[in-house]
């Protein structure tokens, strides 16, 4: 059965990182800093950060350890999830890009859930 359930959780993870790839690329498409660095070949971990100008920064971390959503304003931090809350968050993300609403008209959304 844990063997099972830690392959089932490296595909969880491999297909996190792909679509935060995607995401990034989407992003940069529509003139945002955005980018997703992975360490190796095997999509085990990434790192995302994308600018929603403003000096208003998003970074989503994921490794085997763990899964962060962390969201800062002129370097401060106004918010830190984890797990599945942080993924929650970064659907909000992709939402906006879905539906092609400029983060800044939904700045407050974020900065209330502080």
């Amino acid at each position: 059965m844990f063997i099972r359930l830690a392959a089932q959780h490296r595909e969880f993870i491999q297909d996190l990182v792909m679509n935060l790839q995607a995401l990034a690329i989407v992003l940069e498409r529509r003139g945002y800093l955005a980018s997703c660095y992975t360490c190796g070949n095997q999509m085990n971990s990434a790192s995302f950060m994308v600018s929603l100008g403003d000096n208003h920064l998003i970074r989503f971390l994921v490794s085997d350890y763990g899964i962060t959503w962390t969201e800062m304003r002129d370097e401060r931090e106004l918010m830190k999830l984890e797990g599945a809350e942080a993924i929650a968050q970064l659907q909000e993300l992709a939402n906006l890009v879905k539906y092609q609403i400029h983060p800044s008209e939904c700045l407050p959304a974020f900065a209330q859930k502080v």
